[in-house]
């Protein structure tokens, strides 16, 4: 089976979304900043295609209690 093509994307971003990048990075181990990305992307796209669907995306607080998480899409 060989690789998927790739594309090469490079853009620019204010320091603090980078900043929350190479948090993200070391939170997560990823090994680059392009799996941090793609990883993001997948959890963007499921929330945005439940929602769109009309479900309500709900998470559990530390107290167990529950809220709705507000996306602006």
């Amino acid at each position: 089976m060989g690789k998927e093509p790739t594309k090469r994307v490079q853009f620019e971003m204010p320091k603090r979304s980078y900043d929350r990048l190479t948090k993200l990075q070391e939170m997560t181990e990823a090994t680059s900043y392009a799996e941090v990305v793609r990883n993001a992307l997948r959890v963007y796209e499921s929330l945005v295609k439940q929602t769109a669907n009309g479900s309500m995306i709900v998470i559990k607080l530390p107290d167990g209690t529950e809220a709705p998480l507000s996306m602006v899409l």
